[in-house]
């Protein structure tokens, strides 16, 4: 599996930019899906996830009301919709896949096997 993030770029503070996943290779529907960020300095950390069916879905607190993820599996597609973004946003976002079937809405990143290559996000203030 082949993931492909987008939409990355800059927006100032209290904006919003909507970011994709794109899967290729392999059908995603039934993978658990997530996106995690690393900032400048920082350690990576989960920011959203998503279960194979989209029924279920988990934010990190800090997100919590301003991000939204969403998919569409008829697209082989994972969304992450961000609103309201403050410059502690900022960081490159990575989407990541899970393996197996039913997959779940898990944080824990050691349970994802499929890695994106990230795009950025610059939030200014």
């Amino acid at each position: 599996v082949q993931l492909q993030a987008s939409g990355g770029g800059l927006v100032q503070a209290g904006g919003s930019l909507g970011l994709s996943c794109a899967a290729s290779g392999r059908t995603l529907s039934t993978f658990g899906m997530g996106w995690f960020r690393r900032a400048p300095g920082k350690e990576r950390e989960f920011v959203a996830a998503i279960n194979f069916n989209g029924r279920s879905t988990r934010y990190a607190d800090t997100v919590k009301g301003r991000f939204t993820i969403s998919r569409d599996n008829a697209k082989n597609t994972v969304f992450l919709q961000m609103n309201s973004l403050k410059p502690e946003d900022t960081a490159v976002y990575y989407c990541a896949a899970q393996r197996g079937t039913y997959g779940t809405s898990s944080s824990l990143s050691g349970e994802y096997h499929y890695w994106g290559q990230g795009t950025e996000v610059t939030v200014s203030s």
